[in-house]
């Protein structure tokens, strides 16, 4: 916990409560459905509290604004991204029922009323997002595919409606066709050497390949 206030210093009282609920939520579900592995329960707010937060890094998403995350997992990045903010809606979308089992739990826990979540594939799920997120679930030529008419064209944020893509690695080839992409570098903001090698990637709406 001492992490995120580390870089999120200006959290409410709420929010910092919310945050410190996490762990033994995910503890206590991990138990019964396991989503998380045992080592990275240990370093729950590293590995995926922080990594999703870095998103905030990023962009501070206006009222209003409307996320979708797709292939959410146990609920990263939604879940500390509907934390941090209260005012925007956020769409977990998963195919794996079980994981969504966990991810209502924890809402409920948190008792987070800007979350819904649906157990579906993406191509199923209707509405237009402003931002689609998502912890590299496929290749982005892929993911681009499936999300293709899911985002709003009216514009609320200063950073273009598109796709914020959490990756890690070499990215070359995988953007070498979107050429509007741009990297971010975790490491710029965060100092653990878990952040050495993983990226934001923001992909706007207009993602023609040039």
């Amino acid at each position: 916990m001492e992490l995120i206030l580390k870089y999120f210093p200006n959290l409410t009282e709420d929010q910092v409560n919310k945050f410190e609920k996490l762990k033994a939520l995910y503890q206590d579900w991990n138990l019964k459905i396991n989503v998380v592995s045992r080592k990275d329960i240990d370093e729950l707010y590293l590995r995926h509290v922080l990594h999703s937060l870095g998103i905030a890094k990023v962009i501070e998403f206006k009222e209003g604004t409307k996320i979708l995350d797709v292939g959410t997992g146990g609920g990263f990045p939604g879940i500390p991204l509907a934390i941090l903010f209260p005012k925007c809606d956020f769409h977990l979308v998963d195919s794996i029922a079980k994981k969504l089992k966990v991810v209502d739990k924890v809402v409920d826990g948190l008792g987070l009323t800007n979350v819904k979540t649906t157990h579906s594939r993406i191509e199923e799920v209707n509405g237009t997002y402003d931002f689609i997120v998502s912890r590299a679930v496929a290749a982005m030529p892929t993911f681009v595919h499936w999300v293709k008419g899911k985002i709003a064209k009216k514009q609320k944020n200063e950073l273009k409606n598109g796709i914020l893509y959490l990756k890690g690695g070499d990215l070359t080839e995988e953007l070498q066709n979107y050429k509007m992409a741009t990297i971010y570098n975790l490491n710029n903001y965060f100092t653990e050497d878990f952040f050495d090698t993983k990226k934001i990637v923001h992909l706007p709406m207009k993602f023609k390949k040039q």
